[in-house]
């Protein structure tokens, strides 16, 4: 059995939801009184609830986009400090308005440091908030750890690269 409760007391709904994270768990499911369980299918009546992290981190380069993206630099290739270097950590493209994509791909060719196949490396000098809702272990990227469900929040103009979030603040994330 599974722990859980009804409650319209947004109080003992929290103090619910903070136990289930601390027992390890990554969010609570809030349901409709009526719903019925359908293997793999939540539908309207079923939300996965989870906290959501905020990182501010480096652009290392990004993607030529296809599709509708096509002429903008989309997918963006993410670090994070570990040292004076910067490692990459995951990609994403959510979060990225049409007005965001053409002043990124600006952005980004100022700072051009090289090419490969569709990416456009760049001097990592621009910040990020990226909202995570956690991290994984990886082989794929060389920090070692993957972003999950990243999307972007904003550029920090107002932050230098030496004052992004490190590995280990990430790394704190993993139980």
């Amino acid at each position: 059995m599974i722990d859980g409760t009804v409650t319209a007391d947004i109080s003992e709904a929290e103090e619910f939801a903070a136990a289930t994270l601390a027992a390890g768990h990554e969010g609570v499911m809030v349901k409709a009184l009526d719903s019925i369980y359908a293997a793999g299918r939540r539908g309207k009546t079923w939300r996965k609830v989870k906290p959501v992290h905020t990182y501010d981190l480096v652009v290392l380069g990004a993607e030529w986009g296809h599709g509708r993206r096509t002429g903008w630099l989309s997918n963006l290739h993410l670090g994070a400090r570990n040292g004076d270097d910067f490692v990459m950590v995951g990609k994403t493209f959510k979060g990225l308005t049409d007005e965001l994509l053409g002043w990124q791909t600006e952005a980004i060719l100022e700072r051009e440091s090289g090419r490969e196949g569709i990416t456009v490396f760049a001097r990592p000098e621009l910040v990020v908030e990226i909202a995570i809702d956690g991290v994984q272990r990886s082989t794929t990227y060389r920090g070692g750890l993957a972003l999950r469900f990243a999307r972007v929040k904003r550029y920090r103009s107002d932050k230098l690269a030496a004052e992004a979030n490190t590995l280990d603040d990430l790394r704190a994330l993993i139980r």
